[in-house]
């Protein structure tokens, strides 16, 4: 997997920010050791989620992208998916609960992704998903359990680290 998220890296340079790390000397001191925060919420969309996003969707063959993909989310990764789809020309669509907040859904639609609501107490996003997958040929972009989304989204730990070793020297 750490070769999966080098090569993720490698996709994303100059693509996603390189967000800064933060440390607090009072946490330090609190707890005996050096504390680094990675600062993702600069990252764009305000998430690593883009990170994940992108390094699936940008790996997707000609044919998956013009076919479009599904997700399901409430919020960051339907947002990254969205902004990744608009940047790459590829018709996304996020299945996203009627409850979702408003702000996560106007950004989500604002990147260009269609919507699709659905009430969390009647089916699940997941079948969802499935049935749009199916019914149109779309590709599952989901928010976890994916190795690219996985790997894009650990290239936030791999900065870090590098980051937290340049800072101590």
């Amino acid at each position: 997997m750490f070769d999966r998220i080098k090569n993720a890296a490698e996709n994303l340079r100059h693509r996603a920010h390189v967000t800064p790390i933060a440390t607090s000397s009072t946490l330090n001191h609190l707890s005996g050791a050096s504390v680094f925060f990675k600062c993702e919420n600069l990252q764009r969309i305000g998430a690593f989620k883009f990170r994940g996003a992108y390094n699936a969707i940008s790996r997707l063959s000609d044919e998956e992208k013009k076919r479009g993909i599904v997700t399901f989310s409430s919020g960051n990764h339907a947002q990254a998916v969205a902004l990744v789809g608009r940047i790459l020309g590829v018709r996304t669509t996020v299945v996203m609960p009627d409850n979702a907040p408003s702000i996560k859904r106007t950004a989500t639609q604002g990147y260009g992704a269609e919507v699709i609501d659905y009430a969390t107490e009647e089916t699940s996003r997941e079948v969802i998903a499935e049935q749009l997958q199916r019914e149109h040929g779309y590709t599952l972009i989901p928010p976890y359990d994916h190795l690219d989304v996985i790997a894009g989204q650990g290239t936030a730990a791999l900065e870090l680290m590098a980051q937290a070793e340049e800072q101590k020297k």
